[in-house]
């Protein structure tokens, strides 16, 4: 009898380690789309440096207060599928000095890709996966990153200096190894964008990334001097046309100043759009596909 019930966990145990060992699921290009006739169909005023810079019509009338029953605060239900909240789930981890709190969106491991989404000043993880918000905008994401087989990371940074860099560059790290080396993001919104600068300093860190996507930040006019420069880590910039707290003539000369050299990076500029469009309007299934794209 003792042989008999311990059977069991023998074979639990084997199929657990075999499981641990698979590979991680393909990534297929494109993406699967997810509502794309209502996210990714925007109006296109101008393209510029070579395809590189795309400036969007953002009309308010239209792409805030037509999209949303109450505006900021709930989108019409047409713009979201709750259904992938059956794959997410709240986490803390001790990494290095740091207790890193976030919301995980996906399998924890044998990603077959991984997007870690940096909130502003004033925000936490919470607000990186609010479905309603936002034009239902992070709920997209999520259903884009989930449905292709990958997991999406929303934690809560407390620090945006040296403490917050250095915790974010080991849960890049630690996600990096939960994968296996598959691809991983950061995307960095708003003051979150001292976060993306830091991290490409890091060699380390560096080594796991597949891509820095800054939505409404800030720029780094000594990116030129960090390892992910050196490295090539392509950049993709989303930016308000009248951001009243980052300028767009800054990040846009800042992007010339990296395109005119080659350098991976492209720009999406919505015209009139204030400081948190880019939350609201970025079009992720077109970021990611670009992003993914450049490691091939």
């Amino acid at each position: 009898m003792r042989y008999t019930s311990f059977l069991p966990a023998v074979v639990a145990a084997a199929l657990f380690a075999a499981l641990s060992l698979a590979p991680a699921r393909a990534l297929d290009l494109p993406l699967k789309a997810f509502k794309n006739d209502l996210f990714s169909d925007q109006p296109i005023i101008e393209v510029s440096d070579d395809g590189a810079l795309v400036v969007i019509d953002y009309k308010k009338q239209r792409d805030l207060y037509g999209r949303d029953t109450v505006p900021e605060k709930r989108v019409r239900e047409a713009y979201v599928s709750t259904l992938v909240s059956r794959h997410q789930a709240e986490e803390t981890l001790s990494l290095g000095d740091h207790r890193v709190a976030f919301t995980r969106v996906g399998p924890k491991r044998r990603a077959a890709f991984s997007v870690i989404f940096i909130h502003g000043r004033g925000g936490d993880r919470t607000l990186g996966v609010n479905d309603y918000t936002f034009g239902g905008n992070f709920n997209r994401l999520k259903n884009l990153v989930v449905q292709n087989g990958g997991s999406y990371y929303s934690p809560t940074i407390r620090d945006f200096g040296a403490g917050g860099i250095d915790a974010i560059g080991r849960l890049i790290g630690e996600v990096s190894e939960r994968d296996r080396g598959r691809p991983v993001i950061l995307a960095c919104a708003s003051m979150g964008s001292f976060i993306c600068w830091g991290v490409a300093r890091d060699a380390g860190v560096v080594s796991h990334l597949a891509g820095l996507a800054i939505l409404g930040g800030a720029s780094d006019l000594d990116f030129s001097r960090s390892i992910a420069y050196r490295r090539r880590v392509p950049v993709y910039f989303t930016h308000g046309g009248d951001d009243p707290v980052y300028p767009a003539n800054e990040q846009i000369a800042f992007f010339r100043s990296l395109h005119e050299t080659g350098y991976p990076t492209r720009l999406t500029l919505f015209a009139t759009g204030s400081h948190g469009t880019p939350i609201r309007m970025t079009d992720w299934w077109r970021l990611l596909n670009w992003m993914l794209a450049q490691g091939r």
